[in-house]
């Protein structure tokens, strides 16, 4: 029987580790067509990461004493009254090796139960659209489309329209 992960809340001393994982997410959604870049934001995410660890939003996994994931969630607090308080997953990362052993199942679990002993109702998220296994991934544990973002390139904007017209 594989070992079971251990979800708990993030301490100080794992910020730094933490926001090695982040880089490391970030890094795999540039190749997904995320606009992040990695590197030249771990100082800001780093006091995100803070923010989230003092008000118990950051929860990370570990397997074996090893960190091998986190979560962010927070309630969501915004400008307009709404019918339903919402959370926030802001992200959900497993290290490559620690993959397929039901850690993000485990750690989506722990947030979701953050969020509801903090009478939220309804939990979002989002997912690249190219990444199908996250896409699944939350398929299975529930989730469904809500809400579909959408870009497109001004870069070459004539190139666009002439598209258009063919």
């Amino acid at each position: 029987m594989a070992p079971t992960p251990r979800i708990e809340p993030a301490t100080r001393e794992d910020l730094e580790a933490v926001a090695d994982c982040w880089v490391a997410l970030a890094r795999e959604q540039r190749d997904l067509g995320s606009h992040v870049l990695p590197e030249p934001n771990r100082e800001a995410i780093l006091e995100t990461l803070a923010g989230h660890q003092v008000a118990g939003g950051l929860l990370v996994a570990r397997l074996e004493g090893e960190l091998a994931g986190f979560a962010t969630a927070t309630v969501e607090r915004g400008t307009f009254a709404l019918d339903a308080n919402r959370g926030v997953l802001s992200n959900l990362y497993v290290k490559p090796a620690f993959r397929s052993q039901g850690i993000g199942g485990a750690l989506l679990e722990a947030a979701e139960a953050f969020l509801a002993d903090r009478d939220v109702e309804v939990v979002t998220l989002e997912a690249m659209a190219d990444n199908e296994a996250a896409r699944r991934f939350y398929r299975r544990h529930g989730y469904e489309t809500y809400r579909v973002a959408m870009e497109r390139s001004l870069e070459d904007e004539n190139d666009t329209h002439s598209k258009e017209e063919r």
